[in-house]
């Protein structure tokens, strides 16, 4: 069985048991973001809702991550039993063509006026959760780590207000007032309740999150299939995109993902991962590129490092 049937299956056996397991409040005690261990370079693309279902499956609190090479390097080893989780490294690939008008596939490069053709595929790497190693120097490592992401936190207001500021910024009108979110592709325009009516700042920003990856999916933006009615795998397919293109969004404005869903879409979830394994890889490109329109990732930078103490 392939990395991608396992976390597949993986995932059929958690929404059959009721279970969202991306979901999570913003944890800044612990940094908020997926890092590795060592270097703490933040994982990206759509890797953070790969490691998300991960820590769900092991019921770790700790978002930090290492391959086995590099715990073995400083002294750390994967627990017995203990399982790793695959993430998607991109890797650059370049040819020479027949000719320079010849096409690249949609969505994965392009062709130089030299007649180079390149692309991006995307290949499994095996990670550890931290709470997953033992070693003499684990306790030392997870003290820097934390004392690191320490440095780089931002207070509350500051990250509802960061929030705000993208998604006010995104070009699609928002209305209040409706009893239910929504987004209605005929009109363009995204309806939520009353800030009054969510339950916390942090549930109202995600709501609105969600709705926005709906509205990236216009025709005159990523151009998904929004045609789908409720009960149909147009629509599931649809609402998974925006579960997890808002979880990757509630990651890069640190408000998390933690909202409430409604029971009969993991019903339709599984049917289509039943059908197709591979649908899960799709999704997640989808999500990827309608957050990515929406609050494009920084370069990605370490945190600033502390002595080792």
């Amino acid at each position: 069985m392939s990395p991608e049937q396992k976390l597949t299956a993986s995932l059929i056996s958690l929404l059959e048991a009721g279970t969202t397991p991306w979901r999570r409040e913003w944890d800044a005690s612990f940094g908020g973001h997926h890092r590795n261990l060592l270097s703490g370079r933040r994982y990206n693309g759509a890797n953070p809702v790969l490691l998300a279902l991960g820590m769900h499956l092991r019921g770790s609190a700790l978002p930090y991550w290492c391959g086995f090479a590099e715990a073995k390097a400083s002294g750390l080893s994967p627990r017995k039993g203990s399982k790793a989780v695959h993430v998607l490294r991109p890797q650059r690939h370049q040819a020479v063509t027949q000719s320079p008008s010849e096409p690249a596939e949609p969505g994965t490069g392009g062709v130089s006026s030299d007649g180079c053709r390149t692309w991006i595929s995307y290949r499994p790497v095996a990670l550890f959760n931290a709470a997953d190693l033992e070693g003499p120097e684990l306790e030392r490592l997870l003290c820097r780590r934390r004392r690191a992401d320490g440095l780089v936190q931002r207070s509350e207001p500051q990250r509802f207000a960061a929030a705000e500021t993208v998604l006010a910024a995104w070009p699609v009108p928002l209305v209040h007032g409706l009893r239910q979110p929504c987004y209605d592709p005929a009109l363009d325009r995204i309806a939520l309740p009353a800030r009054a009516d969510f339950h916390s700042a942090a549930s109202y920003y995600a709501t609105w999150a969600h709705e926005a990856i709906h509205s990236s999916g216009h025709q005159a933006r990523l151009n998904r299939d929004l045609s789908g009615r409720f009960g149909s795998p147009a629509y599931a397919r649809e609402e998974l995109v925006a579960e997890l293109g808002a979880v990757l969004l509630g990651d890069r404005l640190e408000i998390g993902s933690d909202t409430a869903n409604h029971a009969a879409y993991l019903a339709g979830w599984i049917g289509l991962l039943r059908e197709s394994p591979r649908l899960l890889l799709q999704v997640l490109g989808d999500a990827r590129r309608a957050a990515d329109l929406i609050c494009p990732e920084a370069p990605i930078q370490s945190p600033v490092e502390m002595e080792a103490g």
